[in-house]
């Protein structure tokens, strides 16, 4: 169907949701276009666009015409799954609760049983709820760390990790049959409506109980640290205080970030990885004479943390705060005797190398995935039945880790707690956590593990990033700054190439990841994102030194810039 058509057909269609309506009404050319030119998909972390009107846009529409596909999923496994049901739960932003809602009503009319939290949770404890409830699988309704024009579907199964490839097509294939996504409707019989039920402070305690358990050093004396914390208007604000409050940690809350606004009006942007999420904390934490800086994103998956090091505050990457969280945890299992047999880490193809460095010192195996953390959850479920491996961490480079895996994602709030005691720890010792990291890289090496990215917006932009990676396939780089490339992966073909032959790539699905493994011992690996209209480019440079590392890096930006370009 022609853009105009599709439209037409939004426009003049009687079930059209009114201010939808109006809002096609104002529309000029390009923004039908954007609106209407492909139908919004699945990415690595779900359904996540822009709010509006339009097949390519999140609204009340696209998300029935995306849950009629999960519901008729979970029917096709038949009375016991629907009896199991789905749990469900939102965040702050704009539509959430109305959207989460409406997907109760609408699994309802499947006969579906629902559990509906009765105000926002964070994306870790929906996962959990799924679990704990026994749930045959999950929904989120956030757009995660995105800004607020933002708003997102995640789903997950019934081990509490977001649906891999193979399930997820199974609910895709029948979310594309759908033809008029204009005339679902999601209005059950009243007898219907008893399967949705509404859940709140008995899963939050089970779950706190959870985050709770995984400190290490209970009993140290926590006064000596004192920490500044953002919830970034989201919904991490709760869980979080509440669990610092129960162990026994000093933390300050970024009091003007602590309201559930889905504009974010009192922060540049509520990503952690980006610069502007932490001003407003800073100034706190300099004013208060902080330790940490703690900041999550709005659905508390994600978390970023400063260090007070020197007399300044030093923001540490998602490769930092994890390798310093390794060194932590693996050391202190170590020493406790706690350490399992055959332990085993997860974390990404564009995870730094330093993370895995640590874990080889402490005896600990790591196993690589693709990006998206439903891929370390599926990990974690296959070896908590084949017993073969034991679980000890998780993380990626986009600031999201889970210590302890009662929850099969990202999980902010896990996340501070450790970090908090790894901060009062080893400020025992006369320590930051900056100068855990620098004794690391004396010990390990000196990496650069940073990224840059090409933002492309649209239909064109869309377009711009598949011509990237189809030009990189087609002109393979021997050679990038002059530094020999020495093997490439290539996880789009499932292949991989070291002294000159081409192998096949075994233990990935096909994804749009390319890799290069340099002389120097840099790799580079560039990779659309799945949740963002960017190109992004990942390098973790290794240098003689620490200024040398740094050098290489920038010069390796600019080159693999104009090869992007």
């Amino acid at each position: 169907m022609e853009i105009k058509q599709k439209y037409n057909r939004w426009l003049n269609h009687p079930n059209i949701e009114p201010s939808l309506k109006l809002e096609l009404e104002k529309m000029d050319e390009k923004q039908i276009n954007d609106a209407f030119y492909t139908n919004i998909e699945f990415g690595t972390a779900g359904m996540r666009g822009i709010l509006g009107a339009g097949t390519n846009r999140i609204n009340i529409h696209t998300i029935r015409k995306a849950n009629t596909g999960f519901a008729q999923y979970i029917a096709s496994n038949g009375d016991e799954a629907c009896k199991r049901g789905v749990a469900i739960a939102f965040d702050n932003r704009r539509m959430s609760k109305e959207f989460a809602m409406d997907c109760a009503r609408l699994l309802a009319t499947y006969n579906i049983t629902s559990y509906v939290f009765d105000s926002l949770r964070p994306t870790p404890e929906l996962s959990f709820a799924v679990r704990h409830l026994n749930c045959f699988g999950g929904i989120m309704m956030t757009a995660s760390h995105n800004p607020k024009e933002y708003n997102g579907y995640k789903l997950y199964d019934d081990k509490g990790c977001q649906l891999v490839p193979a399930l997820a097509k199974q609910v895709i294939d029948r979310v594309n049959a759908v033809e008029d996504e204009l005339a679902i409707e999601a209005n059950p019989t009243k007898e219907q409506e008893m399967l949705i039920h509404i859940i709140g402070e008995e899963i939050d305690e089970e779950y706190y109980k959870n985050v709770l358990s995984i400190q290490l050093e209970q009993d140290q004396d926590k006064s000596n640290v004192k920490i500044v914390f953002s919830p970034e208007h989201g919904t991490s604000y709760i869980p979080v205080t509440t669990v610092f409050k129960r162990a026994g940690y000093n933390c300050i809350p970024v009091i003007e970030q602590c309201s559930f606004d889905p504009d974010f009006p009192n922060t540049p942007t509520p990503n952690p990885e980006e610069p502007g999420a932490y001003i407003l904390a800073q100034e706190y934490a300099e004013r208060e004479n902080a330790d940490l800086i703690l900041v999550c994103d709005p659905d508390a998956d994600r978390m970023g943390v400063g260090v007070k090091h020197d007399g300044e505050f030093i923001i540490l990457s998602g490769n930092q705060s994890g390798a310093v969280l390794i060194e932590y945890i693996f050391s202190r299992l170590k020493d406790k005797g706690l350490m399992p047999e055959n332990p085993v880490m997860f974390n990404t193809v564009v995870t730094g190398d330093l993370g895995e460095k640590i874990a080889d010192k402490y005896g600990v195996e790591t196993e690589k995935t693709l990006t998206g953390f439903k891929f370390i959850g599926e990990k974690v479920a296959k070896y908590e039945v084949t017993n073969e491996k034991q679980y000890v961490f998780g993380y990626e480079e986009s600031y999201g880790s889970l210590i302890k895996p009662f929850v099969r994602d990202k999980d902010a709030p896990q996340a501070c707690l450790m970090l908090a005691e790894a901060g009062a720890y080893y400020k025992h010792q006369n320590k930051t956590l900056v100068d855990v990291l620098n004794g690391l890289y004396d010990e390990l090496g000196y990496y650069v593990e940073t990224q840059t990215s090409l933002a492309l917006v649209g239909e064109e932009g869309a377009k711009k990033i598949q011509s990237i990676l189809a030009n990189l396939r087609k002109d393979r780089l021997t050679d990038i700054n002059g530094v020999k490339v020495i093997k490439w992966e290539d996880y789009g073909s499932l292949e991989y190439s070291e002294d000159g032959e081409v192998k096949p790539l075994v233990g990935f699905t096909k994804s749009e990841v390319l890799k290069y493994f340099l002389e120097d011992g840099t790799w580079i690996a560039v990779r659309p994102s799945g949740t963002e209209p960017k190109c992004k480019v990942y390098y973790c440079v290794k240098g003689s030194n620490s200024a040398d590392a740094l050098e290489k890096a920038e010069e390796y930006k600019k080159v693999m810039k104009e090869i992007i370009a």
